[in-house]
C-alpha cells in the first residue's frame, strides 16, 4: 500500500506570480518520495540501505526559497523540449521559431521560463499525484497550446513517472525529469564509488556547445562503453574524462525496457532505469561547483551526484536523422519512466 499525504510547502513571491506551492509525500514500506507542486520537482527520494537504513538520495533544498532562486533544474520535470536545440532555432511547417538562448548560443531544458519554474495544478491519486498545465501558444516561443500531464506513482520500491501531452499545433516536445541522485545520501563528497551500466550501443557526440554533432558513433572500445558495469571514479581516470553529458542511444521501441542500473557497493543501494524513451542523457555533476548550498546547508560539489534523464535525442528536431520530436494535433505524446530502488 502507498500512503498519500498533502501539505503546504511555501508561498512563491509576488514577482514568481504568488501562489502556494504543496508537498505529496507518497510512502511505501521501501521508499518515501515528496513532490512539489512547482515544476513536479522530486525534492526528497528516501530509500533503504542493505541494512533497512533510510537516507535521501537527491540533491535539493531544505525550503521553497532555494528552489526560486537559480538552481540547475534539481529535482524537476523539464520542458517543452529538455535538453539542447542549437542556437535556439527550429523550424515546423515552413515557419522558423526562435527560443530564448539561455545556455550559451543554445537554449536549454525550455528556456527562461520553463515547465520547472511554474505552477502545476495537482490532483491526488490513490498511489500518487498528477500535475496538470496548459503550456499556452507562444510560451518560450513554442507553437500551440500544450496541455500536459504528468503522473507519479510509487508501488513499493517503483517510482513510475508518467508525461502526457496534447496540442492545437505541431510543437517539438521532449520531456524528461532531471533528478540529481547521491546512491550513498544526498550531501556525500563524491559518485566515484558507484556502479553505472547503461544498455546502449552508440551515444551522440557533440561540439563544444554540447549540441550533437550529427554522428551516431558506437561506443565499442571508447569510455562510452558502459554496457558493463563500471566503477565510475576509476572510469573516468581510465578514459581521461572529465565526466558524462552525453546521449546514449536506446533500442529503438515504444515498450518498457531496461536501460540503467546504478549501484553504491557500499551501501547496497540499487537503482534500475526501465522507460519508453529513445535515449538518456547520463550527466555526472560536472557543473556543480560548491557554490550551491542544498539540504543542511551542504556544499553541493563537482560530481557530487549524476542524471540519468531519460528523453529524445538533444536537437532531434532540427537532425531529420534523429528521433521523432514533433507532436502534431490530434496526436498524444505518452511516455513512461520507470525507477525501481531495492538494496542488496
Amino acid at each position: 500500500m502507498t500512503e498519500v499525504k498533502r501539505e503546504v510547502f511555501g508561498q512563491m513571491p509576488q514577482e514568481e506570480g504568488g501562489g502556494v506551492v504543496e508537498k505529496f509525500i507518497l510512502k511505501s514500506d521501501s521508499v518515501k518520495v515528496e513532490i512539489l507542486s512547482l515544476g513536479c520537482i522530486i525534492a526528497t527520494l528516501e530509500t533503504k540501505d542493505r541494512d533497512g537504513e533510510f537516507s535521501d538520495v537527491v540533491l535539493g533544498f531544505d525550503t521553497l526559497e532555494g528552489y526560486t532562486k537559480k538552481h540547475p533544474f534539481f529535482g524537476a520535470v523539464v520542458g517543452r523540449v529538455a535538453n539542447r536545440i542549437a542556437k535556439g532555432r527550429f523550424t515546423v511547417d515552413g515557419k522558423e521559431y526562435q527560443l530564448f538562448l539561455n545556455n550559451g548560443p543554445n537554449s536549454l531544458h525550455g528556456g527562461a521560463r520553463g515547465f520547472d519554474k511554474v505552477l502545476w495544478s495537482p490532483q491526488v491519486l490513490p498511489n500518487g499525484v498528477c500535475f496538470f498545465r496548459v503550456s499556452p501558444d507562444g510560451e518560450e516561443g513554442y507553437p500551440g497550446d500544450l496541455k500536459v500531464w504528468v503522473t507519479y506513482t510509487l508501488s513499493g520500491g517503483e517510482l513510475a513517472i508518467n508525461y502526457r501531452a496534447q496540442t492545437n499545433k505541431t510543437t517539438p516536445i521532449n520531456l524528461t525529469n532531471h533528478a540529481y541522485f547521491n546512491l550513498a545520501g544526498q550531501g556525500s563528497w563524491d559518485i566515484y564509488d558507484h556502479e553505472i551500466s547503461i544498455e546502449a550501443d552508440s551515444y551522440l557526440p557533440v561540439d563544444n556547445t554540447k549540441i550533437p554533432t550529427g554522428e551516431v558513433a558506437t561506443v565499442q572500445g571508447t569510455g562510452f562503453d558502459l554496457r558493463q558495469p563500471v566503477e565510475l571514479g576509476k572510469h573516468l581516470q581510465k578514459f581521461h574524462l572529465d565526466g558524462f553529458d552525453h546521449n546514449f542511444c536506446l533500442q529503438q521501441a515504444e515498450a518498457q525496457r531496461l536501460v540503467a542500473r546504478a549501484r553504491h557497493p557500499p551501501t547496497g543501494r540499487a537503482m534500475e532505469v526501465h522507460t519508453t524513451q529513445p535515449g538518456i542523457q547520463f550527466y555526472t555533476g560536472n557543473n556543480l561547483d560548491g557554490s550551491l548550498k542544498g539540504k543542511g546547508a551542504v556544499a553541493y560539489c563537482k560530481h557530487s551526484a549524476f542524471c540519468l534523464e531519460t528523453q529524445n535525442w538533444p536537437d532531434a528536431v532540427n537532425k531529420p536523422h534523429f528521433p521523432n520530436a514533433l507532436l502534431r494535433p490530434g496526436e498524444e505524446y505518452n511516455h513512461t519512466t520507470w525507477l525501481v530502488f531495492n538494496a542488496a
